[in-house]
């Protein structure tokens, strides 16, 4: 089959899908979505395989999100959650990332935002690196790119990337996901090899007392490449207008699309032809 939008991100085989995740598959299907669901821990990675390898148009990533190194509140409005803490198994991940159906290694990453308060902000940034660089080493050996979770943290990330690249390493490259930051990021990341994905976030007006017309992150969208963009949707998170106060679902990467077409000033079509090519050049799957 083929498809008109590939979601590079999302987490259909999260709990918030556990009571119709197979009619939430078949209609992102039957919309012309594809869709590449992300693990986050040990089980979530585990389960997202196993829903890959049982879904036509669907592929799947497994890694340690850094939120879950420590037990800390995830505030997101549609599903807030305490994280569970887990010590990144890496045999238990090279096992997983090794089957075909695994198209990327992540979501991991660097977050300074959530910092634990009965932590050190040096020791959770400390842990997270290490943990950070053994998903870069899972990567070499499985020859698969990374899918980068990145918030308040980007030199340090583009850093590292950096001394990997620089010994040789990498060569799969990858992706940060959700990204929020600055042109400036962007163009690091690019010059690295590395493409942006974007979110719902896109659509968010900005606060009406700014008085502007785009929100800072907008401003950055009309000038990336297309060439070097992803779009996603992090489902069940971040919801896009006009689906606000929703569960957000794969299908709506199309809202996604639609709005960076906007942005850009080009069409529609034209951005769900190059970020599906961007997404076979990246993970090398026929979308």
């Amino acid at each position: 089959m083929s498809y008109v939008a590939l979601d590079s991100h999302c987490h259909i085989h999260f709990n918030s899908y556990r009571d119709d995740m197979a009619a939430v598959l078949d209609r992102t299907v039957a919309g012309g979505v594809a869709m590449i669901t992300v693990g986050t821990q040990r089980d979530t990675s585990k389960k997202g395989v196993e829903v890959a390898r049982a879904t036509e148009g669907l592929w799947a990533t497994v890694g340690l999100h850094p939120n879950h190194l420590f037990p800390v509140m995830i505030d997101e409005d549609e599903s807030p959650f305490m994280t569970r803490e887990e010590s990144f198994d890496f045999e238990y991940y090279l096992s997983l990332a090794q089957d075909p159906k695994v198209v990327a290694i992540g979501e991991c990453g660097l977050d300074w935002y959530r910092i634990p308060p009965e932590r050190s902000i040096e020791e959770v940034q400390t842990r997270q690196k290490e943990v950070f660089r053994q998903h870069l080493d899972l990567c070499e050996i499985v020859d698969k790119p990374v899918m980068i979770h990145c918030r308040d943290a980007h030199q340090d990330c583009a850093d590292i990337l950096e001394e990997y690249i620089a010994a040789g390493k990498l060569a799969r490259r990858g992706v940060i996901h959700c990204f929020t930051g600055s042109l400036e990021e962007a163009k690091r990341y690019h010059a690295l090899g590395f493409y942006t994905s974007l979110t719902g976030v896109i659509t968010f007006p900005p606060k009406k007392s700014s008085g502007e017309t785009l929100t800072d992150l907008q401003k950055v969208v009309r000038e990336l490449p297309l060439e070097w963009i992803l779009v996603e949707t992090d489902a069940p998170y971040l919801t896009p207008i006009p689906h606000r106060g929703k569960r957000n679902e794969p299908l709506y990467v199309l809202d996604v699309a639609q709005c960076v077409a906007t942005l850009k000033g080009c069409t529609l079509a034209e951005v769900l032809d190059t970020t599906r090519a961007n997404a076979r050049r990246l993970f090398g799957i026929e979308v």
